[in-house]
């Protein structure tokens, strides 16, 4: 079996993660661990199905069955990254506005979605990786 396709998205989160944690770690001037998870740039999950579909792209082909499986996943986790999830935020910060005086409630996480821009710097680090894994390891 070729570990590369197992590798690749591993290290496309784990750059993307600790890209994100830095850039947030020097906004915030102090470690942001508060801030990992859903949001910011670059978008991990852009950075996951992006560096999978840039990697069959690169082993396989752009005519690969594989590729047009990989890119439509891809497409549709980076709409939801920048419409549901993005929606979802806005609507978690009107509930938290609304709820101030309520004694029990648990805040909810506003930061959810991705902009474009985040989406856009997930996709590049995605294809960096493939790159990079295709390079070391071929």
């Amino acid at each position: 079996m070729d570990l590369s396709y197992a590798l690749t998205p591993f290290l496309a989160w784990l750059v993307a993660g600790i890209m994100k944690f830095s850039i947030n770690s020097i906004k915030a001037k102090q470690f942001a661990f508060g801030l990992i998870g859903y949001g910011g740039l670059p978008s991990n999950h852009s950075a996951i199905v992006s560096s999978m579909a840039a990697l069959i792209a690169i082993k396989e082909g752009f005519g690969h069955p594989a590729f047009g499986v990989a890119i439509t996943l891809a497409f549709i986790v980076m709409l939801d990254a920048s419409s549901l999830r993005r929606q979802v935020g806005k609507h978690a910060a009107a509930i938290n506005k609304l709820a101030v005086e309520s004694i029990d409630h648990q805040e909810l996480r506003e930061r959810m979605g991705h902009s474009r821009v985040e989406i856009a710097a997930g996709v590049l680090v995605g294809i960096a990786v493939a790159f990079a894994v295709e390079i070391i390891l071929a």
